[in-house]
């Protein structure tokens, strides 16, 4: 894919090494010169130096064929101009942006980002992680929907190891989509497949059920 990252703080920086470390096609635009100039030995033509939101240097970016826009400045506002400004006049078919302030991600998605990642979701997942008392991590909101992604860790006793998915009554709503092994192996999730210790059980749930679908997946025996 041909992507275009407005951005080169920690989070640019690290997103670009990751993307074309898997062969991506990757352009970065930082607008701080001296960063910039930082940043330049190790990308080299891969990154401009100027303003992400204006529409002549997204064209000299080559954004007219990118497949992506991601904006993760560190300031709400120009990531929303880089991506309205993408998506409207240059039609890219998905752009991506960094909400700073948790409170701008309904803004966000209500003008038309495709995907706004919370920097404060994001740090307090990983806390969650953690945290071995805490047997649910939230994984992923789906954009549009109060539905979200789940990961539900089955303690040792709980009484559905060993239980098919058909013999266990879910709340009206939820969704198992994958079970993921001890061993990282991930099964798809049918009526027959069985519980297992130590799985990872990721679920589509909303945030109303979530302390019902414990109680069915942590239950102790």
């Amino acid at each position: 894919m041909y992507i275009v990252i407005v951005g080169c703080g920690k989070i640019g920086y690290h997103l670009a090494k990751a993307l074309l470390l898997i062969e991506h096609e990757v352009v970065i635009i930082e607008k701080n010169s001296r960063r910039y100039a930082e940043v330049f030995e190790e990308f080299g033509s891969s990154v401009m130096v100027g303003d992400g939101t204006e529409p002549a240097l997204l064209e000299k970016a080559g954004i007219q064929r990118a497949d992506v826009l991601i904006a993760v400045t560190g300031r709400d506002e120009e990531n929303l101009v880089a991506t309205q400004v993408s998506k409207h006049q240059f039609n890219v078919p998905r752009t991506i942006s960094l909400a700073n302030n948790p409170e701008n991600d309904n803004l966000l998605h209500d003008l038309g980002v495709d995907v706004v990642v919370n920097s404060t979701e994001i740090i307090l997942a990983h806390v969650e992680e953690e945290l071995p008392e805490n047997v649910l991590v939230h994984i992923l909101p789906i954009v549009g929907s109060e539905r979200q992604l789940v990961c539900v860790h089955i303690p040792a006793y709980a009484r559905v190891i060993g239980k098919s998915l058909r013999e266990v009554i879910l709340p009206e709503g939820v969704l198992i989509s994958m079970l993921v092994g001890s061993d990282g192996e991930p099964r798809l999730a049918n009526d027959s497949e069985v519980f297992r210790l130590e799985d990872q059980v990721i679920v589509l749930t909303t945030p109303q059920n979530e302390k019902a679908l414990l109680d069915v997946l942590t239950r102790i025996v």
